[in-house]
């Protein structure tokens, strides 16, 4: 258990400061992301940026963790004897980065045996701070969020994304045309930490996606939780909604899937 190591505060501070030093690093940079390969698919890039990002974060917590884990978006993968590893997405929404759309992010957990102890989602360009602490309540630049609840699924205001693979993403849009006329409308922001504090903080009703990797959701669905959400796996990824919605939404997606 994450109590037994007594440092919830220091890696909340950690994970802040690290989130901050990353955020600041690639809004400097912005318009000169560097080269720009890409990964899964011909539309998945990582630019020389995300890697720069990645090393500062890794590099510093490292330094001040030894002993922990690491496992991260671009390539780091460490095992650690101390029980906790820290997950990072050093810049999510590197589409979004690239095209100057101000909506990408930072995002920092640590997690333990039992799921992520700490979580921190950073926005630059807005200067948001998202953080959760496991038990503790979810927090926008210290004022504490909580989810919209309840919420009728013909009301809701739900938010998704999609796969980088052709095949994935004809099946996600079969699945959205089915979703929508049941519900209020969708959003498509181009970062799923940043969906995921957007249900905790009430600009949206649920998020899901059922293609995102550990290190999309690890901190914004600590977030979530810690707000209120009900957080359940979906696929290969997850969905995040109000207790009274959860089931309504995830029945309407089951049904949109067997079609």
């Amino acid at each position: 258990m994450a109590a037994r190591f007594g440092v919830t505060a220091e890696l909340l501070d950690l994970a802040l400061r690290m989130a901050h030093q990353a955020g600041a690093a690639l809004a400097d940079r912005r318009g000169d992301a560097g080269k720009v390969t890409y990964k899964t698919t011909a539309t998945d890039p990582v630019s020389e940026a995300d890697q720069a990002s990645e090393r500062l974060i890794t590099t510093a917590l490292l330094a001040e963790r030894p002993q922990d884990g690491i496992l991260g978006e671009e390539g780091a993968d460490r095992e650690g004897a101390s029980g906790l590893r820290w997950i990072v997405d050093p810049l999510d929404g590197t589409v979004n980065y690239l095209y100057g759309i101000p909506a990408w992010s930072i995002s920092i957990a640590c997690a333990d045996d039992d799921g992520a102890v700490v979580g921190v989602v950073h926005q630059p360009l807005t200067g948001a701070v998202y953080s959760a602490v496991r038990g503790a309540g979810s927090f926008l630049d210290g004022v504490r969020l909580t989810v919209n609840d309840p919420v009728p699924l013909e009301r809701a205001l739900v938010a998704t994304g999609f796969s980088y693979d052709a095949g994935d993403r004809r099946r996600q849009a079969a699945v959205l045309a089915s979703l929508l006329p049941q519900v209020r409308d969708v959003r498509r922001l181009g970062s799923a930490a940043l969906d995921l504090c957007m249900v905790a903080g009430g600009m949206v009703d649920a998020y899901y996606e059922d293609t995102t990797a550990i290190w999309d959701r690890a901190a914004g669905a600590l977030i979530a939780a810690e707000a209120g959400a009900a957080v359940r796996t979906y696929g290969d990824g997850i969905v995040a909604a109000g207790r009274a919605l959860i089931d309504p939404l995830c029945g309407a997606l089951h049904q949109a899937r067997q079609t």
